[in-house]
């Protein structure tokens, strides 16, 4: 594979995806100010967009323009956004840092951290729910789209999944339990994501089926590989401190399994990935380029 013609690829659909997230949010000068700047500074901070374009990815499989999932795939990253603004508070993962910049609360104190998250988790389904707009698509579409991740938003997904890990520190949890709370904190909004495209796309169930098995592999290998980053990766390209994980007691699959274990269930999910996209032809190489990718990925 040509990772750096890959590269290419991924930073030209992030581009498209950041133009689109500008027009939807606020102006930084709404009033009140100091909300619209926070939601600007933690939505452009250099992320890699990769939900968004899981829901782009997953309408152009049904066979349908990206553009009539563009609300969606944007709302989808201020989920995004508002867990990670919410993750690096000092009641949370207590991070000063992220993708090199300080984080939310360090800017802007940690009372409007908070309700900047809150508003990026509401603007979010503002932006989802005016889908419904776009030609072609059926609101009791979009309505399953919404019903679908709020619950890989909420308690019974993401939100549960991170209080699994808050509630996981300084003990040791087995390989099962490990991988239940990552499927929920980390898997479930990758797999909303392209299910929500598909969906808006009208895709057949069968199809959506084996997207959904892709973005649950492709949801393990992103964790494993973020937390063998942690051990190994460049302080400088993570824009954060390497380590944190150890230092905040984190269960990891290194931690638990060791490095090379690690490293081959990564492969393994990979490979699982792939063989989900038996049924695509050549229209699903995106995704086949980007599971190989994420076991090379340095941030």
């Amino acid at each position: 594979m040509d990772m750096n013609g890959f590269k290419q690829e991924l930073q030209q659909r992030k581009e498209l995806i950041d133009q689109h997230l500008l027009k939807y949010l606020a102006p930084e000068d709404t009033h009140p100010a100091v909300i619209h700047h926070a939601m600007h500074y933690a939505v452009f901070n250099g992320g890699k967009r990769l939900r968004p374009m899981l829901v782009l990815e997953g309408a152009a499989l049904a066979g349908k323009k990206t553009e009539i999932a563009m609300p969606t795939a944007c709302g989808m990253e201020l989920i995004h956004c508002y867990s990670l603004v919410h993750d690096d508070l000092p009641a949370m993962d207590d991070d000063d840092f992220r993708r090199g910049k300080p984080t939310c609360h360090k800017v802007f104190g940690e009372a409007n951290a908070i309700l900047t998250g809150d508003a990026l988790l509401t603007a979010a389904f503002e932006l989802i729910a005016s889908n419904a707009k776009a030609p072609g698509v059926r609101p009791e579409q979009v309505i399953r789209v919404i019903g679908e991740i709020a619950a890989a938003a909420g308690s019974r997904g993401m939100i549960g999944g991170q209080v699994m890990d808050l509630d996981a520190e300084n003990k040791t949890i087995d390989l099962s339990t490990l991988q239940t709370l990552h499927s929920l904190k980390t898997g479930a909004l990758f797999t909303a994501a392209l299910r929500a495209g598909a969906i808006l796309g009208d895709m057949n169930e069968e199809k959506l089926e084996a997207l959904t098995s892709y973005a649950r592999h492709f949801g393990l290998a992103f964790q494993i590989t973020d937390d063998l980053l942690d051990i190994k990766g460049d302080q400088e390209v993570l824009g954060k401190p390497v380590g944190s994980d150890a230092r905040n007691n984190k269960n990891t699959y290194p931690g638990l399994l060791g490095l090379e274990q690690a490293e081959l269930m990564a492969r393994q999910s990979i490979e699982q990935c792939i063989a989900s996209l038996e049924r695509f032809g050549p229209e699903a190489d995106f995704l086949r380029r980007l599971a190989c990718f994420t076991l090379e990925r340095e941030s």
